[in-house]
């Protein structure tokens, strides 16, 4: 008996040998935003009023600083907006994967955002809106706010993060701008800007009438108001046109499909309603300028309360990215599962918007689900830790970590069995061979690198020591096994430390060599129009680059581009952009391929990156022509072509 009992045992070793490994914890569990959804957008703090802003292939969000207000016995009150002095900005190239920016600290008046609020005029920043505009040739950011609902403030940038700056010292629209009398509640802007750069200012709400307004002020309350900016999108061209906005509230929108302008707005929860217009719902005007005279034209958002259980306000943003629309718009989601009732507390969701063939707007099925991820995420670049699609009971907070965004901000709150998740990453054939993070910590732990769950296949453990501070930063690297093809990547905290095991900045996988493909350097190919080699911008170490200084067209031609088979080939063009993007397109033995790419800005000439492109290519010898198009750049260092 003893000895069939050791056999057992030995072959029960055996077996759990063969196992993935796994760890000894509890994995924490999500607030609201559950693996395999897309909304809420973010989980790990809240985020009221979104407005999209949509730049060289990413979208932003820009949101009120809703945060949680305690009582002095730590139990959570209704909110106030006590908090909305800060803009919290967030950013996505996929819808799934979001990057976190932290909060712009827009409210300066009476030592507001501990004394380094840029507007130290204005008391508040509600309700914020964005928008891009080239200004003698430059790509320059301007961000709305509303301080409270008594006038709209500007703050300027030349990136859609920042840093921002007050180019007024004042606010821009007031209670006495011309055109604004008889506005209730002057907050909510919106902005849009027109196809030949003309920039419009949307705000306003309020029900005139005080505590007891007759029905004909709350189905005509002439709150809304539109203005024509200047050149400069910090001046007001004129007087402000009324839009005669049927039982008006609040939440201004502007979006323009088909040559069709489209205002859109929260109705009003008071009084008496036509069926058409819906209490609490987003409607919506047409008109054949960006000025009106609008007509309404239905409704297309129900309010989040008739979706998810809490309601409130409903506020909203309709944006493009990739060519397909959606709208973008607020619920008491993670609220609502923290504390069981919303109490004021929003968060952003993101839904598909439809317009129908005669240009109405079908009504938007808000859920959970969200949008599915738009593109794969490449884990061989850096990706900065507060990336994330699903979380395990994180926070992000402002960092020292050098190297990143604007406003850098890395992962905190780390305690045993936390983690984050990244959706879809794309390793590719012959997968990843190592995992670097860059962390700091008094404590230690682990960083035990997973696939497509908390429990899923173990490929890496990063051992992460104590750095000697929670500000002094190491990136320590450990070899992994089994990553390839395309996974959600799990991160998981484990450590026996009590409180924060460590702060995490960035991460990044390094690619199996073998599949790294063949390189070719730029300076090696045939200069064939306004080019020239250089090699002397900050953040070049290699031996040359070319500078597409062109002010038409600029092409540069290798004819020694080898493929074993003939088929479809991973190109990686090496390059860097300081602003705006350059038309590519690229030629295989004499015929154009790829048309109408782009080359996007890489925030500086110091700044190179990798864009990957599919060129087909015969077996044998091939030869590749890049042809841009635009004014002084991109910068070219090398291409580099693979089997895909």
């Amino acid at each position: 008996m003893k000895k069939k009992l050791s056999v057992f045992l030995l072959a029960f070793a055996l077996i759990l040998s063969c196992l993935p490994e796994m760890s000894v914890f509890a994995a924490s569990t999500t607030i609201a935003k559950n693996v395999g959804n897309s909304n809420p957008l973010i989980d790990h703090h809240l985020g009221a009023d979104p407005f999209a802003l949509t730049y060289n292939g990413r979208v932003y969000i820009y949101m009120s600083s809703d945060d949680y207000e305690y009582n002095s016995n730590g139990t959570i009150k209704d909110n106030s907006f006590a908090n909305l002095n800060r803009v919290f900005v967030i950013s996505s190239a996929d819808m799934v994967n979001w990057t976190d920016h932290g909060a712009i600290p827009v409210a300066g008046a009476n030592g507001a955002n501990g004394g380094q609020g840029i507007a130290k005029w204005a008391g508040a920043s509600w309700a914020p809106a964005a928008a891009m505009k080239k200004i003698n040739g430059q790509d320059k950011f301007f961000l709305y706010f509303a301080n409270s609902a008594g006038g709209i403030g500007v703050l300027t940038a030349d990136s859609p993060i920042g840093p921002w700056s007050d180019p007024l010292g004042k606010a821009l629209v007031t209670t006495n701008t011309p055109g604004m009398s008889g506005v209730v509640w002057l907050f909510d802007p919106a902005v849009f800007v027109d196809d030949d750069g003309t920039g419009y200012l949307y705000a306003g709400g309020g029900i005139p009438g005080g505590s007891n307004p007759t029905q004909e002020q709350r189905a005509n309350p002439k709150t809304a108001r539109v203005l024509k900016l200047g050149a400069d999108m910090t001046s007001i061209v004129g007087s402000a046109s009324m839009i005669d906005a049927p039982f008006m509230f609040e939440d201004s929108g502007m979006h323009k499909y088909n040559g069709v302008y489209y205002y859109s707005y929260c109705i009003n929860f008071s009084g008496t309603h036509p069926a058409d217009k819906p209490s609490g719902e987003i409607g919506y005007m047409t008109s054949t300028s960006p000025m009106g005279p609008f007509t309404y034209a239905g409704h297309f958002l129900k309010n989040p309360g008739s979706f998810f259980g809490a309601g409130g306000n409903n506020h909203h943003s309709v944006f493009n990215l990739n060519n397909q629309w959606y709208v973008v718009y607020h619920t008491q989601t993670v609220s609502h599962a923290l504390y069981g009732a919303g109490r004021g507390y929003r968060s952003p969701h993101i839904n598909r918007l439809v317009h129908n063939a005669n240009g109405s707007i079908q009504e938007v099925a808000a859920n959970f689900a969200g949008v599915s991820q738009l593109a794969n995420l490449n884990p061989y670049n850096r990706v900065e830790a507060e990336t994330i699609a699903w979380n395990g009971r994180i926070l992000t907070e402002k960092t020292s970590a050098t190297g990143g965004p604007v406003s850098n901000l890395h992962v905190t709150s780390i305690n045993n069995g936390d983690w984050v998740a990244v959706g879809n990453a794309e390793f590719g054939s012959s997968g990843a061979t190592t995992f670097k993070a860059n962390v700091a910590s008094t404590v230690g732990g682990k960083i035990e690198v997973r696939l497509d769950s908390v429990t899923g296949p173990l490929v890496g453990t990063l051992n992460v020591p104590s750095t000697g501070g929670a500000q002094n930063w190491s990136v320590i690297e450990t070899a992994v096994s089994g990553a390839t093809g395309t996974h959600n990547v799990f991160l998981v905290f484990t450590g026996a430390g009590t409180g924060n095991l460590f702060n995490f900045d960035y991460w990044q996988f390094t690619q199996n060599a073998m599949s790294t493909g063949t390189s070719y350097e730029a300076e090696t190919g045939t200069i064939l129009t306004n080019s020239l080699v250089e090699a002397i911008h900050t953040g070049y170490s290699g031996s040359g680059y070319v500078n597409f200084n062109a002010t038409t067209d600029a092409a540069i031609e290798w004819n020694n581009i080898n493929a074993a088979v003939a088929g479809t080939k991973n190109v990686k063009i090496r390059y860097a952009l300081e602003t705006g993007t350059r038309n590519l397109d690229v030629y295989v033995n004499g015929t154009k391929v790829i048309s109408n790419a782009a080359f996007t800005a890489t925030s500086g000439w110091g700044t190179w990156v990798e864009k990957t492109i599919q060129v087909p290519m015969n077996s044998g010898t091939n030869s590749l022509k890049v042809v841009t198009t635009g004014t002084e750049g991109p910068n070219i260092d090398s291409i580099n072509v693979s089997a895909q």
